[in-house]
């Protein structure tokens, strides 16, 4: 009889046969396309990078870093792209050695595109935008030739659930909306415009469809905006925030925004519905206050 070796794990079994010229493999379970395969991959991960004296953030799981003395390295991981950075060169080199003994990796130079971001980046500062995933969002809506609007929502303008009339096909505003959805990474002037549209998903009327096409038209604008991070800073940081009173017509809850800045670094923003009603404009704003507070610490 052949020798044969199994391996089995929690989410997946397969065996196969080896010392022989003629090999078998009979796959019992395919992993890929399944959710068990991006955790297995990310467990292998995880334990491997920690071997290398990495440890895992407790506030982004998939973020790993190293320090040591004045040396800093992190990694941040997305499925099987990876972001590696830090300030010192001979750590980073040995970090990929280290990672090519265990699996295959290509390195991609530079950072220049990630996730649909791009980086620009200069002795001064780092710049991310989101410029072609903006353009085709513009492409894929036919708007590329629209004027543009100054504003992304019109003052003042308070959308329900029962204004106008129903769309006869919800997809369109559904996946437009999605869209938008991921390009507020770079584009927090449109964070607090994509939210309202946000609530109506499960039955868009024409005025949230005019209210979206009115955000593609201020898109165009100017779709290469984003992100500039400078080389210098003192890491003060700093916060701004704000809520209006009542703002929703069917709740009558109040919405949140604040932004946080890492001295002239933007680097944390939100616009969020407030959980409880508040039964004046100070209350409103003591809420947005602790929220803030909350994201500071």
């Amino acid at each position: 009889m052949e020798p044969k070796l199994q391996l089995r794990q929690k989410h997946f079994k397969m065996a196969f046969c080896y010392m022989n010229k003629n090999i078998v493999c009979r796959l019992h379970k395919s992993l890929y396309g399944l959710k068990q395969a991006s955790r297995n991959w990310f467990l292998t991960f995880s334990e491997t990078i920690q071997r290398a004296g990495y440890q895992q953030s407790k506030a982004d799981y998939s973020l790993f870093t190293k320090a040591k003395g004045t040396s800093f390295t992190a990694i941040l991981i997305y499925v099987d792209d990876i972001l590696l950075t830090g300030n010192d060169l001979q750590e980073i080199e040995r970090l990929k050695k280290f990672l090519l003994k265990r699996c295959r990796i290509k390195d991609l130079g530079d950072l220049k595109y990630f996730l649909g971001i791009e980086f620009s980046r200069s002795k001064k500062d780092i710049f991310m935008s989101q410029r072609k995933y903006a353009l085709d969002i513009l492409q894929d809506s036919g708007l590329l030739g629209v004027h543009p609007d100054k504003f992304s929502m019109e003052q003042n303008l308070k959308l329900t659930p029962t204004d106008g009339i129903l769309l006869s096909d919800p997809t369109k505003y559904r996946r437009r909306v999605g869209r938008l959805i991921y390009l507020t990474v770079t584009r927090p002037d449109i964070v607090y415009s994509v939210r309202t549209l946000s609530q109506f998903m499960h039955e868009p009327r024409k005025p949230h469809w005019n209210a979206a096409i009115r955000i593609l038209k201020y898109i165009k604008g100017n779709p290469g905006q984003g992100l500039l991070f400078p080389s210098t800073n003192n890491l003060a940081l700093k916060a701004f925030c704000d809520s209006d009173w009542g703002g929703c017509r069917i709740t009558r809850r109040s919405v949140t925004g604040y932004c946080i800045f890492l001295e002239n670094s933007l680097v944390s923003w939100k616009s969020k519905k407030q959980a409880n009603v508040s039964r004046s404009l100070a209350e409103a704003e003591y809420r947005a206050m602790t929220n803030t507070c909350l994201e500071l610490t």
